[in-house]
C-alpha cells in the first residue's frame, strides 16, 4: 500500500467523506533524512548558576586582598597560594555566568560544546548548563505564514491566483538548527512549492465528479497539510493546519470565465423551467381530458400546448390577445 492510499484510509476513519478521485493526487515527496534528532541536554537549577556567579567574585577578590594582605605582613607562604586561589574564583564565577540560561515558555535551547550538540533545553526557567558550551534560542511556538498570490496555471491549463496560509511549530529544535539554514526560510519556500505543485493537480471547478479547487477546498488543503509537512519534516517543522485565503481566476480570462459561469446558470435555470412547465402542462391535459367539460382534440391540445408552454417559460409578463372568432380561425 502506498502512502498516498494510507493517508486516504486514514482520512475515511477519521470521518471525512473519501473520494475516489482523491487516489490521483499526487505523490509525496521524499527529503533527505535529518543529521540529528533532540534530545535533553543535562541542566540543573539556575539558582545554583546565579547565586556562584554573583558571590563568587565578590569570595574571590576577598580571598585576593586577604592574601595581599598576609603576603605583605605576615607570611607569603600563605598570602601567595591564596592570591591564586582568589583569582582563580574570581575568574571561574565570572566563567560560571555564562552557563546561566532564561528559557521562556515556549522557547528553547539548544545547546553545542565546540561545535557537537549537546541536548536541547525545553524546561523553562533558570537552568544552568555546562558554561563552556554556547546556546541558541529558538522558538516552539505555534505560527502561522500566509503566502503571497501565486499566479498556478490549473489542471486544465486556466491562469488562476491563489494563496494559501499554513499553521506550523518547530518540532525538532536540533533539526530545525542543524539540517537546513534557515528553517523559517525553508518553510516560506516549501510552502509555496507544495501549493504550486497541489494546484496544477487539480481544476478551478469541476464539470463532472472530480474534485476542484473550488468545491473540493477542504479535502485539497488536506492533502497540501500532507504535502507541506513532508517537505518540512527535515528540518523539525511540524504542520498543524492549511487553508486558502485566496482562490480567483487571473484578470486576464476572469471576464470571460465569468460569462461562461452565468451562461451555465442560465442553462440550467433554463432547464428546470422547462421541466416544470412540462409537468404543468401534461397535469393540465390529464386533468381536463379526466373531468371531460371540454373536448380537445390533437390540435386544441397543441395549441393550447403552445400557449402554456409560452406562459409558464417566458421571461417577461404574457400579454393576453383576445380571440373573438373560433379556435380555427
Amino acid at each position: 500500500m502506498t502512502k498516498h492510499e494510507d493517508n486516504i484510509r486514514d482520512a475515511g476513519e477519521s470521518g471525512r467523506p473519501v473520494r475516489t478521485s482523491e487516489t490521483s493526487a499526487p505523490e509525496r515527496l521524499e527529503m533527505p533524512t535529518a543529521p540529528v534528532e533532540e534530545h535533553v541536554a543535562h541542566s540543573v537549577s539556575g539558582v545554583l548558576g546565579l547565586l556562584i556567579s554573583i558571590f563568587g567574585p565578590l569570595i574571590g577578590a576577598a580571598v585576593v586582598v586577604a592574601g595581599g594582605v598576609l603576603t605583605a605582613n605576615v607570611t607569603p607562604a600563605i598570602g601567595v597560594p591564596l592570591i591564586v586561589l582568589g583569582a582563580l574564583l574570581f575568574v571561574g564565577s565570572l566563567v560560571a555566568w555564562n552557563g546561566v540560561k532564561m528559557v521562556a515558555p515556549g522557547e528553547a535551547r539548544v545547546i553545542q560544546l565546540f561545535g557537537r550538540y549537546v541536548g536541547t533545553v525545553r524546561e523553562d526557567g533558570l537552568r544552568w548548563v555546562n558554561p563552556l558550551t554556547s546556546a541558541a534560542r529558538i522558538s516552539t511556538r505555534v505560527r502561522n505564514h500566509e503566502t503571497a498570490k501565486l499566479k498556478v496555471n490549473d489542471a486544465r491549463g486556466n491562469p488562476i491566483e491563489i494563496a494559501a496560509v499554513v499553521v506550523w511549530q518547530v518540532e525538532d529544535t536540533a533539526q530545525a538548527v542543524f539540517a537546513v539554514d534557515d528553517y523559517e526560510e525553508f518553510v516560506t519556500t516549501q510552502t509555496e512549492t507544495a501549493l504550486r505543485h497541489i494546484t496544477t493537480h487539480y481544476p478551478y471547478e469541476a464539470d463532472g465528479g472530480e474534485l476542484s479547487l473550488r468545491d473540493n477546498a477542504e479535502s485539497i488543503t488536506d492533502q497540501l497539510s500532507v504535502e507541506v509537512e513532508a517537505r518540512v519534516k527535515t528540518a523539525g517543522v511540524k504542520v498543524v493546519e492549511s487553508r486558502f485565503t485566496h482562490l480567483a481566476y487571473a484578470p486576464e480570462i476572469a471576464a470571460a470565465m465569468l460569462q461562461r459561469q452565468q451562461a451555465g446558470a442560465i442553462i440550467a435555470a433554463r432547464e428546470l423551467i422547462v421541466e416544470g412547465a412540462c409537468g404543468m402542462v401534461e397535469q393540465a391535459i390529464a386533468r381536463i381530458t379526466a373531468q371531460d367539460f371540454v373536448q380537445l382534440d390533437e390540435e386544441r391540445k397543441a395549441a393550447m400546448v403552445s400557449n402554456l408552454l409560452v406562459v409558464l417559460c417566458g421571461d417577461r409578463a404574457p400579454q393576453p390577445v383576445v380571440n373573438s372568432g373560433s379556435l380555427y380561425q
